[in-house]
C-alpha cells in the first residue's frame, strides 16, 4: 500500500456532516434566480451520467444549438466526443461550436453557462478546450471570464477531492489520481493527483498552484457560503478555482455560492465531471430504470454488446460476462487492421454472424482482441489513427446490421460515441436515466437507424464487476 493511499472509511469519517434538507431548500431557490442557459459539452457520451429528462445533440450545427435554446429545459448537452480528437482538432471544433452559442444566444437574448464536460479521471484535451472556448467566446462578444471552475468530483464512479487531492476509490481504499492507470494515458497522461499541481503541470506553468483558489470541505461543510461567495468574487484573469467534494450536497453548496457571484456579475466557464450538471441543471434524484421502461419495444430479436474499451475494469467485467448463459460471443481480431483486405473479410465475418445470431433471438457479445495494439515508442499519431480505423470497423457492425437488437450496449466511452452517432446515426437522443449508478441510457431519436430503442452506454472505468454481466441479464 502506497503510503498516498488512505482507508476511504477513515477518511469519510473525519468529514463534518451537514443538513442536507437545508442546503436542498437554499440550492432550491438560488437556482430560480439564474436564468441562464447552460450547455454542457461533453467529450464522451458519459456526462449524462446524472442526469434524466435531458436532451443530447450529437452535432453542433448553429441550428441545433438553437434548437437547444428553444427547448422549455434549462440545459442541454452536446456530445463533441473530442476525447477521441487530435489537439487540432478539437482546437478546431471549440472555436465553432463556441461562435455558435455566442450567435444563438444572440438570437434568443439569453445569458448562457459552459460547462466542459471531461473525465473524473483527468483525462481529456484540457486545458486546451476551455482554452479555446473563453478565446473564442471573448472575442465574438462582450463576455470576459474572471476564472475557470475545476470539479473532477463524481460520487457514482468514486472520485472524490479532499484537501485538493483528487482521489479514485477502488474496494476500500482512495487512490490519488496520479497513481492511477488513468494518469498514464498514452494520449493524456499526468503526474499530479493535487487538482492545483494537475493543472500547473497541464498548462505548462502558465497558471501557478499556490495562486489558484481553494474552495474547502470545511467551508463547505460549515456553510459558510459568504466565503467562498467572496472568493469567487475576488476571481480574475482565468485563474483556477479548484472544488473540494464528497458528496453533491458539497457541489450544492459550492453552487449557492456560485450563482450568487453568477448573479452579481461573475462570469466562469467550467470543467467538471458529471455531478455539476445535474446540480445546476436542477434535475432531481430518480431511481434506477426498470426492464418494463427499457424494453417497450418487444422483439423476439436478441440484443447487441459491443465492448472495445480496454481498461482494467471492462476487462473484468467482460469476464464476468461470459459466465452468462444468455450471451454468444464474437471475437474481432482488430490486429488485422495492419492487412486492410484480411480486416475486411474479418469484419464481414463479424457482422453476418452477429445478423443471423440476433435474429435467431440470441444476445451477442462482440468484443475487440484484449491485447493492445503496440507499434513500439514513438508511434503516438500512427496508433491514434489505427485505432481510429479499427473505432469505425466497430461502429460499421452497428451500421450494417438488419436485424433490430432488443437493446444495445455499447463499453467504453469513445465507443458509445461512435456508434451512437455514426452506427445508430442519432442526430438528438434523450436521456432516460441511469440504468446503475453512473450508467446512462438514451432513447434515440425518430431520424435514427432504430428509433426510440433503449441504448446503454456504459462507461469503461464505471460499475461493479458484475454490473455489465447484470445488465445484459435484465434486458434479456
Amino acid at each position: 500500500m502506497s503510503k498516498n493511499k488512505r482507508l476511504a472509511e477513515e477518511v469519510f469519517n473525519r468529514i463534518p456532516s451537514v443538513d442536507t434538507a437545508i442546503v436542498n431548500e437554499m440550492i432550491e431557490k438560488e437556482l430560480k434566480s439564474l436564468n441562464k442557459k447552460i450547455i454542457v459539452l461533453d467529450d464522451d457520451p458519459t456526462g449524462v451520467q446524472t442526469v434524466h429528462g435531458i436532451s443530447v445533440y450529437t452535432d453542433w450545427t448553429l441550428n441545433s444549438i438553437e434548437e437547444g435554446f428553444r427547448e422549455e429545459n434549462s440545459m442541454f448537452f452536446i456530445l463533441t466526443n473530442s476525447r477521441g480528437f487530435t489537439a487540432a482538432e478539437t482546437d478546431q471544433v471549440h472555436q465553432e461550436i463556441a461562435a455558435n452559442i455566442v450567435q444563438a444566444a444572440k438570437k434568443f437574448n439569453r445569458e448562457f453557462i459552459i460547462i466542459s464536460r471531461g473525465d473524473s479521471t483527468l483525462r481529456g484535451h484540457y486545458p486546451l478546450e476551455t482554452k479555446v472556448l473563453q478565446e473564442t467566446v471573448e472575442a465574438n462578444s462582450d463576455c470576459k471570464f474572471d476564472g475557470e471552475v475545476i470539479l473532477p468530483f463524481f460520487k457514482e464512479g468514486g472520485r472524490f477531492t479532499i484537501d485538493n487531492i483528487h482521489y479514485v476509490q477502488y474496494d476500500e481504499q482512495l487512490v490519488p489520481a496520479g497513481e492511477t492507470e488513468f494518469a498514464k494515458d498514452r494520449t493524456f497522461g499526468y503526474t499530479k493527483s493535487h487538482l492545483g499541481e494537475w493543472a500547473e503541470e497541464k498548462s505548462q506553468g502558465e497558471y501557478k498552484a499556490e495562486k489558484m483558489t481553494y474552495i474547502s470541505l470545511e467551508s463547505l461543510r460549515s456553510l459558510d457560503i459568504e466565503t467562498i461567495e467572496q472568493q469567487l468574487m475576488n476571481m480574475k484573469n482565468f485563474n483556477k478555482v479548484i472544488v473540494n467534494a464528497v458528496d453533491y450536497v458539497d457541489v450544492k453548496v459550492f453552487a449557492i455560492a456560485l450563482i450568487r457571484a453568477i448573479n452579481k456579475g461573475k462570469n466562469f466557464l467550467f470543467r467538471s465531471a458529471a455531478a455539476l450538471t445535474k446540480v445546476i441543471g436542477g434535475i432531481s434524484d430518480k431511481s434506477l430504470l426498470s426492464r418494463e421502461e427499457l424494453m417497450s419495444d418487444e422483439t423476439a430479436n436478441g440484443g447487441l454488446v459491443i465492448i472495445g474499451s480496454h481498461v482494467k475494469k471492462t476487462t473484468e467485467q467482460f469476464e464476468e460476462l461470459k459466465k452468462a448463459d444468455a450471451v454468444e460471443f464474437i471475437e474481432f481480431n482488430v490486429h488485422l487492421v495492419l492487412e486492410p483486405e484480411k480486416f475486411e473479410k474479418e469484419l464481414d465475418r463479424v457482422v453476418e454472424t452477429t445478423n443471423q445470431l440476433i435474429s435467431k433471438g440470441k444476445n451477442v457479445a462482440v468484443y475487440t482482441r484484449r491485447e493492445r495494439l503496440d507499434l513500439g515508442e514513438g508511434k503516438k499519431e500512427e496508433e491514434l489513427k489505427l485505432s481510429v480505423k479499427i473505432s469505425d470497423a466497430v461502429t460499421s457492425i452497428v451500421k450494417r446490421l438488419e436485424a433490430r437488437p432488443s437493446f444495445i450496449i455499447a463499453k467504453g466511452g469513445i465507443t458509445s460515441s461512435d456508434i451512437g452517432t455514426k452506427g445508430l446515426e442519432v442526430k438528438r437522443a434523450t436521456v432516460a436515466g441511469q440504468i446503475r449508478p453512473g450508467i446512462p441510457v438514451w432513447t434515440t431519436g425518430s431520424e435514427s437507424k432504430f428509433p426510440g430503442i433503449s441504448y446503454v452506454i456504459f462507461p469503461g472505468n464505471v460499475g461493479t464487476k458484475t454490473d455489465l454481466r447484470e445488465v445484459v441479464e435484465q434486458l434479456s
